[in-house]
């Protein structure tokens, strides 16, 4: 997360990963005001092979972009919002990304975690089977 005022949407998402048993790491550093931060912990987490960041920054986004411009992962954008007005003013900033920082926004924090979890099932068959269950769920849900 870019800063401590994000720590709310944080927390949702966390929630969210923690239904699919998917495990997190929090760190907080902004692009614009601790870069060296942001870089440091990129660099540390790039000879990982399992990983998916989700970013979560506001306003002017320049935590996603210079997160996927330099990590050899997979970057969600989940961008906090405190209402609709909101959305509209700030949501240009993670939408328009530079070449090079390929990002993907997601702005619920219940679907960043099922992208997660949809992401973790190409090499993990148990996560797998359990985003099917959840469709299937979803199916039946629909029949009664």
């Amino acid at each position: 997360m870019a800063s401590q005022s994000d720590k709310d949407w944080a927390d949702k998402i966390q929630e969210a990963l923690d239904k699919w048993g998917l495990a997190s790491t929090l760190h907080m550093a902004s692009a614009h005001k601790v870069p060296e931060k942001v870089f440091e912990i990129v660099q540390a987490y790039n000879s990982e092979r399992e990983l998916i960041y989700i970013t979560i920054a506001g306003r002017s986004n320049g935590l996603s972009g210079v997160v996927a411009a330099n990590s050899v992962h997979p970057v969600i954008a989940c961008p906090p919002f405190k209402d609709k007005d909101d959305m509209a003013v700030n949501i240009q900033s993670t939408l328009q990304m530079p070449s090079d920082a390929p990002v993907m926004t997601v702005l619920d924090p219940s679907n960043v975690a099922a992208a997660c979890a949809r992401i973790a099932g190409l090499v993990n068959d148990e996560m797998q089977e359990l985003v099917q269950e959840r469709i299937d769920e979803v199916k039946e849900s629909f029949e009664k």
